[in-house]
């Protein structure tokens, strides 16, 4: 028996600061953010869980639910290659693929379970956006999944572009210390795409804040963040 995408069950969701896609560590892992996978009702069976709290690292299978899944290309521009260079998707981790399935790895750092919600487990380096639906839940094993001496392609001599980071506003009043070193790390790996170049004014979602930033002479510099009070933790039918 096929079983197609649309036939595939969407068994949790995520709970992260990132409010939209712009900001998103490109890959997993890079930044400890910490996040909560929330399950639907169906999947909120203790029994399913047992053993799962002796792994320290575990794989998502996500959906890249803000992508258009009729939309796909067979060559796309890889941040890391300045977007001027054309890659196969295949070669690449880009959501403009043929099924919008993405993979990651994340550590668990515990299972906490709660009455109205089940089991909730509680991640660090996740690279998902708030609420993305997730397909499934796999351990990862150290003695098979990882390779040392893997070949990594066009991104072998190449590593994430990081950035100073400067804030040019007073935080003091206006965010707690922990959310303000958060900000600094994410903002450190330098979302904005290295083909528009600088003197551009940016603005990003975390959490509750809307941050607004510029890069001047390869620093990033905060220039303003508003407290815009609108998150909210995911609600699921209970």
């Amino acid at each position: 028996m096929i079983m197609w995408l649309s036939d595939m069950k969407i068994i949790a969701h995520i709970k992260t600061p990132f409010r939209e896609k712009f900001g998103i560590p490109r890959q997993s892992g890079l930044l400890d953010t910490e996040g909560q996978i929330i399950f639907e009702k169906e999947y909120r069976v203790r029994e399913a869980f047992r053993g799962l709290e002796d792994y320290s690292h575990i794989w998502i299978l996500w959906n890249f639910s803000e992508h258009n899944e009729n939309e796909w290309s067979p060559t796309v521009r890889p941040p890391l290659l300045g977007g001027n260079k054309r890659m196969g998707v295949f070669a690449t981790r880009s959501p403009f693929r043929p099924n919008p399935i993405g993979l990651s790895c994340v550590k668990l750092e515990k299972i906490e379970y709660t009455r109205d919600f089940g089991p909730v487990l509680h991640i660090s380096g996740a690279d998902l956006m708030d609420g993305t639906p997730i397909y499934d839940i796999k351990p990862y094993l150290a003695y098979a999944d990882s390779f040392p001496n893997a070949i990594c392609g066009f991104t072998k001599n190449l590593s994430e572009r990081k950035i100073d980071v400067r804030v040019e506003t007073d935080l003091s009043d206006k965010i707690p210390q922990k959310t303000k070193e958060e900000i600094i790390k994410v903002l450190s790996h330098n979302p904005t795409p290295s083909y528009k170049g600088e003197g551009k004014t940016y603005k990003m979602k975390y959490a509750d804040y809307d941050i607004s930033f510029e890069i001047r002479e390869s620093i990033l510099y905060i220039t303003d963040i508003k407290n815009k009070r609108a998150a909210s933790p995911i609600s699921r039918p209970n």
